[in-house]
C-alpha cells in the first residue's frame, strides 16, 4: 500500500501538478481532464517511476548480497569496483577521446553510447573480479582486490579529467550526478530484463547466503561449495549494480543503507525475509527521493545522488543509534 501511494504521488508531482484521480485514470486507460497530462504521464513520468523502482530495489539487493558475502556492514553494491569500471568507460568515451584528439560522432556521445561505454567498463571489472574469485580462497582478499580495481580506475579518470576541456568535463560530471528520467520505454524494457535476471540469481543464492552468515568454515563443513556460491552472488551483484550504473549513473547511498534499514525494522538476518523486504523498501525510498528531487511545482530537478544521501543518511544514523545494535 505504501509503495502504491509513493508510486502515484511520484507520478502526480512535478513541474506540472496532475491530480491523483486523473493520474489513476490515465494509468488504467480512463479519461483525463487534459490530454497533455496523459502524454506527460505515459511518455515521461511512468517510465521514470518504474526506473526508480528498479534502481532502488536493484541497488538494495546488491548491497545486501555484498554485506552478507563479506560480512562487512560498510560493503555496498559498488565495493567490487563495478561503478568505478562504468565511470572509467564513460570517462574514456567523453574525456579520453578529447585528450587523444579524436572527434566522436553524435551517436557515440548519445545516451546509448554512454550506456554501452558504462556497461563495457563495468563488465570488464566484473569479469576480472570473477576470475579472481575462482582462484582466491579468501573472501576478504576479493574485497581488497575489488577496492584496488576501484582505486586504479579512479586514478585513470582523474588523469583524464585533468587534461579534458571544460565542456567535456562538465558532461562527465553531469553523468556522475545520476538521472532517472532519461529512459524510454524500450530502455526500461532492456533494463528490467537484466534486473529480473539479477534478482533470480539472488533468489537462487538465499540458502548459501543464510549459510554464509555462520562463517565460511562452518558453511564449508555443511557441504556448501564456497566458490560456486561466491561466483553466483558476485554475478548477481554485477548484473544489478552494473545495469543501474549503465542506465541511471552511479546512484549513491541506497545500496549501502537500505539493507541496514530493513534489518533494523524487521530485526532478522534471514534472507528469505530480507530480500523481498529490501526490494520493497528500496523501491519506496527511491520513489520518495525522486519525488523530492523533482522540486514539485518548479521547473528545476536536483541531482538524485544528493537527495539519496541527504534524506537517507540521517534516517539510518537515527535508526542505528536508537537500536544500538547492528544485525549480522
Amino acid at each position: 500500500m505504501v509503495l502504491l501511494v509513493c508510486f502515484i504521488t511520484n507520478i502526480s508531482l512535478g513541474s506540472v501538478f496532475i491530480p491523483w484521480l486523473d493520474t489513476l485514470s490515465s494509468l488504467v486507460g480512463g479519461t483525463v481532464e487534459k490530454e497533455s497530462w496523459r502524454h506527460i504521464i505515459i511518455d515521461y513520468r511512468l517510465p521514470k517511476a518504474l526506473t526508480a523502482i528498479i534502481v532502488g530495489s536493484g541497488l538494495g539487493v546488491s548491497g545486501l548480497l555484498m554485506q552478507t558475502l563479506f560480512r562487512n556492514p560498510l560493503a555496498g553494491p559498488f565495493v567490487l569496483g563495478i561503478s568505478s569500471g562504468a565511470s572509467l568507460g564513460v570517462a574514456l568515451l567523453i574525456l579520453g577521446s578529447t585528450a587523444a584528439g579524436i572527434g566522436l560522432s553524435s551517436f557515440l556521445i548519445s545516451k546509448w553510447g554512454l550506456v554501452i561505454a558504462a556497461s563495457l567498463g563495468s563488465v570488464l571489472v566484473l569479469f576480472a573480479v570473477m576470475l579472481v574469485s575462482i582462484k582466491v580462497r579468501d573472501t576478504m582478499a576479493i574485497l581488497i582486490i575489488g577496492l584496488m580495481f576501484g582505486s586504479i580506475t579512479t586514478a585513470i579518470v582523474s588523469v583524464l579529467s585533468y587534461f579534458a576541456p571544460a565542456e567535456q568535463l562538465q558532461q562527465y560530471i553531469f553523468w556522475g550526478f545520476g538521472s532517472l528520467g532519461n529512459l524510454s520505454w524500450y530502455d526500461v524494457m532492456i533494463f528490467s530484463g537484466i534486473f529480473v535476471l539479477g534478482i533470480l540469481l539472488a533468489i537462487m543464492s538465499i540458502k548459501p547466503l543464510n549459510t554464509l552468515l555462520l562463517g565460511e568454515n562452518y558453511a564449508r563443513s555443511l557441504g556448501l561449495n564456497i566458490k560456486t556460491s561466491r561466483f553466483l552472488i558476485i554475478l548477481a551483484t554485477g548484473l544489478l549494480a552494473g545495469s543501474v550504473t549503465a542506465f541511471a549513473g552511479p546512484i549513491a547511498f541506497i545500496g549501502l543503507a537500505v539493507p541496514h534499514l530493513t534489518r533494523q525494522l524487521f530485526y532478522t538476518s534471514n534472507h528469505k525475509t530480507l530480500i523481498p523486504a529490501v526490494l520493497l523498501f528500496g523501491s519506496i525510498i527511491m520513489l520518495i527521493c525522486d519525488t523530492i528531487a523533482q522540486l514539485p511545482s518548479t521547473e528545476y530537478t536536483l541531482p538524485i545522488n544528493a537527495i539519496t544521501s541527504l534524506i537517507g543518511a540521517p534516517v539510518v544514523i537515527w535508526l542505528l543509534v536508537r537500536k544500538r545494535k547492528m544485525l549480522f
